[in-house]
């Protein structure tokens, strides 16, 4: 049993954030109910696609939200809800009955989790967009990339999971621990913008200081240091390269065969010059030989894995970072001691007043 046992949770069913931190809630060991979309609403553009993962551990209960019926069901459920998560344009939960004023006015101690890419208030809160705009806006993206060219999308990780989810996650356990003590939930808006924003933290403190600069690519962890980088190497792949401390640095270079006065660290102006004959040697050979070369070093020289490779590196199997319950997948994190053995594969679908039962037992 996970640490969130005994948590009763309700999951509006939603794409993107709001499904992650479910999955994220239910592996921690809360009793999540997903709320699922019934009658002929279309299913979700990504159910079939990810949903042998991300719906893991929660039980389905189709609901039609236009229903009076079955909202009359759905408070009834709220009633004995520790808390709720919906991820829907600002308003939306309101049109439908069962915004955060209607569901604590029938659960006082109802913790009301929203995620959003704009949040509940600004000039943006009505607009469409993607973890993309969101991270754009707040200022994460672009940093990222070469300065030749357009900052790439780092895959929709950063605002979708990182910024929204997972602030979402922090904000719903930090006020559920809160209704426990005083007896009265909070609503909890997570912006993607927001969560974004606090991501960049430690660089608005560098910049601060004259450290940081608004040059892509000139900096010492975007891609502008040649220890902090990565290099493609013989036959294809990539190896990734993270020496900054003194030591690691000797390490680097000691392994690709230099010496400290033919590769000064800290000496900015030839760095354009040490990545060029950084990027010569690592050609020289395949990713897994330097692998290989490096391993047991202080050097910080790691292969680029794929995500087919990834569950296969003997570290991630040793740890079982992935498992297989039919569909390769992350394992759940972080871990705690005593070990324990969370429900991975989906509940059983039910009916609502099946889950009403079983909710009110």
């Amino acid at each position: 049993m996970g640490p969130l046992s005994g948590l009763k949770l309700i999951e509006i069913d939603g794409l993107g954030p709001v499904t992650f931190a479910g999955m994220v809630l239910a592996d921690l060991g809360a009793e999540v109910l997903r709320l699922t979309r019934g009658g002929s609403a279309p299913p979700a553009a990504l159910d079939e696609v990810g949903g042998a993962v991300l719906h893991r551990g929660r039980t389905a209960v189709p609901v039609d939200l236009k229903s009076l019926q079955d909202r009359g069901q759905v408070l009834d459920l709220i009633e004995k809800a520790d808390g709720l998560i919906e991820g829907f344009r600002p308003g939306v939960m309101e049109r439908l009955g069962l915004g955060p004023q209607v569901c604590q006015s029938r659960n006082p101690r109802l913790v009301y989790g929203r995620v959003t890419g704009w949040g509940q208030t600004g000039p943006l809160a009505d607009q469409v967009g993607h973890d993309i705009n969101y991270l754009g806006i707040a200022g994460g993206l672009y940093p990222i990339g070469s300065a030749d060219r357009p900052p790439p999308p780092p895959l929709n990780m950063v605002a979708d999971y990182g910024g929204g989810a997972m602030m979402l996650v922090t904000g719903l356990l930090a006020a559920l621990l809160e209704a426990q003590r005083t007896g009265h939930g909070r609503v909890v808006d997570a912006a993607m913008t927001d969560g974004v924003a606090l991501y960049t933290s430690v660089f608005h403190a560098l910049r601060a200081r004259g450290l940081w600069s608004d040059q892509r690519q000139g900096n010492l962890l975007d891609g502008g240091s040649p220890f902090y980088r990565c290099y493609a190497c013989k036959e294809g792949g990539f190896v990734a390269v993270g020496a900054l401390e003194p030591r690691f640095y000797a390490a680097l270079i000691q392994g690709l065969g230099l010496t400290p006065e033919e590769a000064p660290q800290y000496d900015l102006a030839s760095w354009p010059q040490l990545e060029a004959r950084f990027a010569a040697l690592f050609a020289t050979r395949t990713r897994d030989d330097w692998a290989n070369h490096f391993a047991g070093t202080e050097a910080c020289v790691t292969p680029v894995l794929s995500l087919s490779e990834a569950p296969l590196h003997p570290h991630n199997r040793a740890r079982g970072t992935f498992i297989n319950p039919g569909v390769v997948q992350p394992a759940p994190a972080p871990r705690f001691s005593p070990p324990g053995d969370p429900a991975l594969g989906q509940g059983p679908d039910l009916s609502l007043d099946q889950a009403l039962s079983q909710w009110r037992n």
